[in-house]
């Protein structure tokens, strides 16, 4: 999810992570899977990084 949008807005991992006030490491690993994530660290990410709206849904 976070790759593929990252990928359509023409950002490496290195740009994603100095929009959103992470590390490019930390992005490597939400990509592949190898690290959690807290709700307020994804909202930043997609809000500030990906400039996107973050939209959760609950069935």
């Amino acid at each position: 999810m976070i790759k593929q949008a990252r990928k359509e807005e023409g950002l490496t991992q290195q740009e994603l992570a100095e929009r959103s006030g992470t590390s490019k490491h930390y992005i490597s690993r939400i990509e592949n899977n190898k690290s959690d994530i807290e709700m307020l660290t994804l909202k930043k990410i997609v809000e500030a990084g990906l400039g996107r709206k973050l939209r959760v849904q609950i069935n």
